[in-house]
C-alpha cells in the first residue's frame, strides 16, 4: 500500500515538473512565426518550414484535413468568406500550408481585403521560393528539399508542368522522388528531383 502511495506521489511530481506550452522556451518555429505575423515578411522561410516539422507546435497541432477539404470546396464554390474561415483554421495549426495561403490571398482580394491578400501572397511566394532555392531539381544531389509530398506538386504547378510519372529513389542514405513531368505549354518532358527525407521521417520510415 505504501509503495502504491509513493508511486502516485512520483506521478504527481512528474506532472508538476513537465513544462507547459506557456512555460517552455519558444521554439525556432514559434519565434520565426511571431516575427512573420508581426509584419516581418523577410523571415527565413526555409527555416520556418523546416523548423515546423520538429516543433512542439506541430506535435500539438490538430488534424485539419476536414478543414482543408471544406476550404477548397468553399473556394471553388466562390464562397470566399467561408473559405477564409477554414483557411484560418488550417494556418492556426500549420502556418506553412501552401494551399491555405493561396486561398487567403485570392479570397481576401475578392472580398476587398487587399492588405491581407498582399500579406498572404508574399508569404506564399516566400515559402515556394525557399523550396526552389534549396537546389535546382536537376539531379538527386541538387534535389529540391520538401517537407511534404504536396509541396512537390505545388512546385511542378508553379513551374508549369504536369506530372506524368513518379519514382522513388534511394541513394547514399537519402530518399528522392524522381518526377517526370510534361510542360503545359509545349508538351516537352523534363525530370525533376525532390529530396523527401523529411516527409519520410514524419511518416516514420
Amino acid at each position: 500500500m505504501r509503495v502504491r502511495y509513493v508511486f502516485f506521489i512520483l506521478l504527481a511530481l512528474v506532472a508538476v515538473a513537465r513544462p507547459t506550452a506557456a512555460q517552455r522556451k519558444p521554439s525556432e518555429y514559434s519565434t520565426l512565426l511571431a516575427s512573420l505575423k508581426a509584419g516581418n515578411t523577410d523571415v527565413d522561410y526555409a527555416r520556418l518550414r523546416l523548423s515546423y516539422m520538429d516543433s512542439p507546435e506541430r506535435k500539438e497541432a490538430k488534424d485539419t484535413s476536414d478543414s482543408e477539404k471544406a476550404m477548397m470546396n468553399a473556394f471553388n464554390a466562390k464562397d470566399f468568406a467561408k473559405a477564409i474561415g477554414q483557411a484560418d483554421i488550417v494556418l492556426a495549426n500549420e502556418y506553412v500550408n501552401l494551399d491555405a495561403h493561396l486561398v487567403e490571398a485570392v479570397a481576401n482580394k475578392q472580398l476587398g481585403a487587399v492588405e491581407k491578400a498582399d500579406f498572404h501572397r508574399t508569404v506564399l511566394h516566400g515559402l515556394i521560393d525557399s523550396i526552389l532555392k534549396s537546389g535546382d531539381g536537376k539531379s538527386p544531389k541538387t534535389a529540391w528539399v520538401v517537407i511534404s509530398v504536396h509541396e512537390e506538386y505545388v512546385v511542378l504547378q508553379v513551374l508549369g508542368f504536369t506530372l506524368s510519372q513518379q519514382s522513388l529513389l534511394h541513394q547514399d542514405g537519402h530518399s528522392y522522388d524522381e518526377m517526370k513531368a510534361k510542360n503545359d505549354q509545349d508538351g516537352s518532358e523534363q525530370t525533376f528531383y525532390f529530396n523527401v527525407d523529411i516527409p519520410f521521417k514524419s511518416y516514420g520510415f
